[in-house]
C-alpha cells in the first residue's frame, strides 16, 4: 500500500507502527497508516488482514510525584 521511499514497514513487521499516518481521527482516538493498519490511542491495533493486536501500552509506569 505505501507509495514512500523508502517503503514504511509492513503491517506484518515488528515496527508497523512506524509507517506514515495517512488518515487521523484524534476526536475519536485512531489514526490509519499507510501499511493499512488502524491504531488506537490506548495502543491497540487492527491489522488490515482481520488480526488484532490487544493495547500494549505499559502498566508498570508510575507517576511522578
Amino acid at each position: 500500500m505505501c507509495q514512500h521511499v523508502p517503503d514504511c514497514p509492513g503491517f506484518d513487521d515488528v515496527d508497523r507502527e512506524a509507517a506514515r499516518v495517512i488518515a487521523s481521527h484524534p476526536e475519536q482516538g485512531w489514526s490509519l497508516l499507510c501499511n493499512g493498519v488502524v491504531i488506537f490511542e490506548d495502543t491497540g491495533e487492527l491489522l488490515p488482514n482481520g488480526g488484532v493486536i490487544d493495547p500494549h501500552r505499559p502498566t508498570d509506569v508510575h507517576a511522578a510525584a
